[in-house]
Formats: C-alpha cells, sequence, structure tokens
C-alpha cells in the first residue's frame, strides 16, 4: 500500500535512476526540503518550481514535488519569505510538500532528457554528444532521421512534439536544405556549438541560443559547412522527460500517485 512508503523510498528509487554523483560539478540536485520519514501518497512532477506548480502542488494535497530544474541552483543567503525562493519554500514546508530536483543527473542517461527527444523524433543510432562513464549515457545525442528532409520539415516535426510556446520553434538556415544526421542537447546548448559532433552534424537542436555565438556558428557554416540551427523554448525541450520519469518511478512504486503538470512554465507570456 502507498501508505507504507516515504520519502526516502522515492529518493532511493531516483537514485537509482538518476545518481546525485552522475550530476555536473555546478549542479545542486537531490531533496531540497522535507523529510526522509514524511509519508509518501502522491508526487507532482513539473519542470520548474514557481508559484503555479506549488499551488498546483499544495491544492491537489501532494508530498512531493518533483522538479527538474533545482530551486536553489546558486547560492542563497537568506530564505526569508519576502524573497521569492523563501517564499516558495516555506509554503512547500507548511504544506507538508517535500521538493526534490533531478537536473543534470537526468539529463546524461537513457530515456533521459535528450535521449527522449531523439526517440520522439525516430533518431536512429543515436548517441551522446559527450558521453559519461557508460558510452550509452552523456550530455546530449547524436543521430540520423530514418529518411531525409527538407530543415522546413524536420522544423515542423521539432514543433508537432513539443508544447506550444510563445517562442515556438526557430530556425537558421536554408528551408530547402536537405538534412539528416541531428546533433541535439535539450536545455541551453550554445556551449556545444563547436563540438566536432554539432559542427559535422546538418542541424542542431537546443534552447536559449545567444547571438553572438548562433551568428558566429553559422558564419562558419557559410565558409566552411556547418550544421542549420534549430532553438526551441527551454521549458519545452525538457518538458518531454517528465511522463517517462512518472511511468518509471510509478513501476516501481506501486500504489503512489504520480501526475505530470501541465502548467506551462515558460517564462514569456505573449510576443507582439
Amino acid at each position: 500500500m502507498s501508505e507504507n512508503y516515504t520519502i526516502a523510498d522515492v529518493r532511493r528509487v531516483a537514485e537509482e535512476f538518476w545518481p546525485v554523483a552522475t550530476a555536473e560539478s555546478w549542479d545542486r540536485v537531490g531533496l531540497v526540503s522535507g523529510s526522509d520519514s514524511s509519508p509518501l501518497r502522491r508526487v507532482l512532477l513539473a519542470v520548474d518550481a514557481v508559484a503555479a506548480t506549488v499551488d498546483e502542488a499544495l491544492e491537489w494535497d501532494a508530498d512531493l514535488l518533483l522538479t527538474h530544474h533545482p530551486l536553489l541552483l546558486r547560492g542563497v543567503h537568506s530564505v526569508a519569505e519576502d524573497t521569492a525562493k523563501g517564499a516558495l519554500l516555506a509554503r512547500l514546508i507548511r504544506g507538508e510538500c517535500a521538493l526534490l530536483a533531478a537536473h543534470t543527473n537526468a539529463d546524461a542517461p537513457e530515456g533521459g532528457v535528450s535521449d527522449v527527444i531523439a526517440q520522439r523524433l525516430g533518431l536512429l543510432e543515436a548517441l551522446p554528444l559527450v558521453p559519461g562513464t557508460d558510452p550509452a549515457a552523456g550530455i546530449g545525442r547524436v543521430g540520423v532521421l530514418p529518411a531525409p528532409v527538407t530543415l522546413r520539415v524536420f522544423a515542423e516535426q521539432v514543433a508537432a512534439i513539443l508544447p506550444a510556446t510563445v517562442s515556438g520553434v526557430r530556425v537558421a538556415g536554408d528551408p530547402e536544405r536537405t538534412v539528416q544526421r541531428i546533433a541535439l542537447l535539450g536545455g541551453a546548448g550554445d556551449s556545444l556549438l563547436d563540438h566536432p559532433l554539432v559542427r559535422s552534424a546538418d542541424v542542431y537542436l537546443t534552447s536559449d541560443l545567444r547571438h553572438h555565438p548562433a551568428q558566429e556558428s553559422l558564419e562558419l557554416s557559410t565558409a566552411i559547412g556547418g550544421p542549420a540551427l534549430v532553438d526551441v523554448a527551454h521549458w519545452a525541450s525538457e518538458s518531454l522527460w517528465l511522463q517517462g520519469a512518472a511511468d518509471r518511478l510509478a513501476a516501481r512504486l506501486p500504489g503512489v500517485e504520480f501526475r505530470v503538470s501541465e502548467l506551462r512554465t515558460d517564462p514569456w507570456s505573449f510576443a507582439v
């Protein structure tokens, strides 16, 4: 029965799926607030811990809010309730809802953020861009589409697998260019624009591409060849991971209710 489970149980299973030791050195993952001894009956999964998802968790009487993005990624010196993060933590603690984050430790493995995107796009022979100690795990993915398509068609395929956002799918490149080899990285990815596997791909799909790195990449592609760029909303690219994570946890913790938030926590509201 689910009432026999505690927060310690979900932490144990999460550690098997997404070991804390595999997170990047700068990351802050794991239990943010809550007690291992607290009962576990309901878990809400979301990309972000923000007011809207905290509201949803408390209204549903969840015992745990599991997010992809850590609430306390950067150092804080106060959790007073006149700060945004302090107010969220206070509400979660008063509502007896723990907070757990699985970030870069959930990016790299099979079934992780980038792997799910590669699967949804039907990429064949998909391998990590930056392998870890396990060759099947690592940052990003690179693989091939079953058949070549135009860049425009590929962008439409990307849009079809992602939830809608204000910024949509932005593309840099000739829309009629034929593409097949795809490099991708869920979340912010301009740090890998110069990676050899990215440079040798037909397309690089990622999020949060900044003006100058993107422009320089395109200029280099014009001079010596390189990828077209497809930029999608950060939240959208990482949201695809949630359902699979919920399903895996539910299989290991039968009787516990798992729900994926359908709230859009992409920060942009509209465009004019």
